[in-house]
């Protein structure tokens, strides 16, 4: 291979390292915006995460569909309880794997929320959580998100298969 065989080749595999970190990076961006625009009861904020008919399933709760719905969710008096009484919702960074236009991920969420009583945070709820997104003219935007609580079943752990690397 000549000179220039060798640099266009170097040139795109350098391409493709790139793409696939600013898809991370993006990817990662979009979860870390979750917390602060359903605690902040910024609907919009939130259901734009989602496509326009993305799905947010929280087994046994509620399954919301399209970002009309999961707006609906922030603003639901639910909702606007916990946050108005004291909730932050925590997500830690996903393990991702990137197809194409179409990635995976995995984490947990915590639902902290603050004991007036007591004065103290208590987490309310840790759950596992598996994430669908699809790369679209907006960035990457979720398809689909199941969060389900750890509660020593076998569904949440099996959520994360996958996840594993190996």
């Amino acid at each position: 291979m000549d000179e220039m065989a060798e640099l266009r080749a170097e040139v795109a595999a350098l391409s493709q390292r790139l793409r696939a970190l600013e898809d991370h990076v993006a990817i990662t961006q979009a979860v870390a915006r979750y917390g602060p625009s359903v605690d902040s009861g910024s609907a919009e904020a939130a259901a734009s995460l989602w496509t326009e008919d993305g799905v947010f399933d929280v087994p046994p709760f509620a399954t919301w569909t399209g970002r009309e719905e999961i707006a609906g969710m922030v603003r639901g008096d639910g909702h606007q309880s916990l946050i108005h009484n004291g909730c932050g919702h925590v997500l830690t960074v996903p393990y991702i794997t990137v197809e194409g236009d179409r990635a995976r991920g995995w984490n947990y969420a915590l639902n902290i929320r603050y004991d007036h009583d007591a004065d103290r945070f208590w987490i309310g709820r840790l759950s596992a959580n598996t994430w669908e997104w699809s790369r679209t003219p907006e960035g990457w935007k979720v398809t689909t998100r199941v969060n389900h609580n750890l509660d020593g079943s076998s569904r949440p752990r099996d959520m994360f298969e996958g996840a594993t690397g190996a």
